[in-house]
C-alpha cells in the first residue's frame, strides 16, 4: 500500500491537454490496476496541477484516458482537502434540497478563459484510491464544482459543453486572446508575459 503522502512530490510535469483533442471528449475507460505505473501518474499529474495553478486535474487531461482525477481544493470553509480517486460516480442533491451556485469556472485545458457555469453547491464523490480501496469525498462550495468538474472530464464532457452557445463563443474568445501565452506544451514551458502594452 502506498500512502497518497507519498505520491502528491516527486513527479514530472507533464503537457496539459487541450479541448478539441479526442481523449477530451470520450468516455474513459474504468482503472483496474493499481500498480507503480498508476502511481508514476498520480505524481506527474500532482506536479503537473501545482505547476498549472489548478485545484483538479483529470487523467484525460494529460492524455491518459483513464478514469481517474485527482484534486486540491478547499470547500466552502476554506478547508483543504487533496486525493486521488479512480472510477468517480458523483451524486447531487435533488427536490428541495438542490441548490445551484452561479460562480466562474476554468479548464487548464482551455487555459486563460472563464465563464458563469450555474452547479449544485453539494456533491459526493465516491470510487477507488490509488490503492484501489473505496473512498469517499463531499464537496461544498468550490470543491463541489471541482469532484463534479473533474468527473465530467472522466465522461467525455467539458464544461464549455453545458454552456450555452452565446456562452460558449465569449469563453472561446476569451481563451483566443491570451491562447499565444501558453505555449503547446505549457505548463512545462511557463505562461508567457503579456506584451507590452501601445
Amino acid at each position: 500500500m502506498v500512502s497518497l503522502d507519498e505520491l502528491i512530490t516527486g513527479g514530472s510535469v507533464l503537457p496539459i491537454t487541450r479541448w478539441g483533442t479526442p481523449v477530451m471528449h470520450a468516455p474513459t475507460t474504468p482503472v483496474t490496476t493499481f500498480d507503480e505505473d498508476l502511481h508514476t501518474l498520480i505524481r506527474d499529474m500532482f506536479a503537473t496541477m501545482a505547476a498549472a495553478q489548478g485545484v483538479g486535474l483529470a487523467a484525460t487531461q494529460v492524455g491518459q484516458g483513464i478514469s481517474l482525477f485527482i484534486f486540491d481544493c478547499p470547500d466552502e470553509d476554506e478547508v483543504r482537502h487533496y486525493g486521488v480517486i479512480c472510477n468517480p460516480v458523483v451524486t447531487t442533491p435533488d427536490g428541495r434540497n438542490r441548490h445551484l451556485d452561479a460562480a466562474e469556472e476554468g479548464c487548464l485545458s482551455l487555459p486563460g478563459a472563464y465563464e458563469t457555469l450555474a452547479r449544485p453547491d453539494h456533491a459526493i464523490c465516491e470510487g477507488v484510491d490509488h490503492n484501489g480501496e473505496p473512498v469517499k469525498v463531499v464537496g461544498t462550495g468550490l470543491l463541489a464544482r471541482c469532484l463534479q468538474h473533474e468527473t465530467d472530464h472522466l465522461n467525455g464532457t467539458v464544461f464549455g459543453d453545458r454552456l450555452a452557445s452565446k456562452a460558449r463563443k465569449r469563453l472561446y474568445a476569451q481563451h483566443d486572446s491570451v491562447a499565444d501565452r501558453y505555449l503547446a506544451d505549457w505548463p512545462v514551458s511557463p505562461k508567457q508575459p503579456a506584451p507590452p502594452q501601445d
